[in-house]
């Protein structure tokens, strides 16, 4: 199973706190809850964007750029968090998964609370190898979620050089 490493995303995501912290005047401690909270409604904004959870409605899933953008959106706070605990694992792989995008999406809400309740590193990870263990259900690479990712950070540090 192919592994992939994190170490740069972390750095990246690091850096951008930090330039938010210094635009803000916030730290990871005071921030924490809201970026938790963050977190899962980012996550919603995903789980809606797929529309796997639709049984209602005959319209699949929003473009794939968008979906992406909405995981991207996900990682973001992930990996902000995993900065914010000292988490010190940074090498991943997928992992077995739940048949489908919606038990794999409820899974991951379920393990996100838990890390938000416990806020140690052996939750984080539980909750983060499920986020990623969404990408196989997406059905792209690990290569385009960092491309998402990449194209995500460009846009959050123009929101701060713009004040917004």
């Amino acid at each position: 199973m192919a592994k992939f490493d994190l170490t740069n995303l972390y750095k990246l995501q690091g850096e951008l706190d930090a330039a938010i912290a210094a635009n803000h005047g916030v730290t990871y401690e005071t921030t924490r809850p809201r970026r938790t909270l963050a977190l899962l409604v980012e996550f919603g904004e995903f789980a809606n964007s797929t529309r796997c959870f639709k049984y209602w409605s005959n319209k699949g899933p929003e473009a794939k750029e968008r979906v992406l953008d909405e995981y991207a959106d996900g990682l973001h706070f992930f990996l902000s968090l995993g900065i914010d605990i000292k988490s010190s694992k940074m090498t991943y792989s997928f992992t077995k998964h739940e048949k489908d995008l919606t038990a794999q999406i409820l899974k991951t809400y379920s393990l996100t609370v838990n890390f938000m309740k416990k806020q140690d590193e052996k939750s984080y990870v539980k909750a983060f190898q499920a986020f990623l263990n969404i990408v196989p259900l997406l059905h792209v690479r690990w290569s385009t979620i960092e491309g998402a990712y990449y194209k995500k950070l460009g846009v959050n540090y123009n929101r701060q050089e713009t004040n917004y």
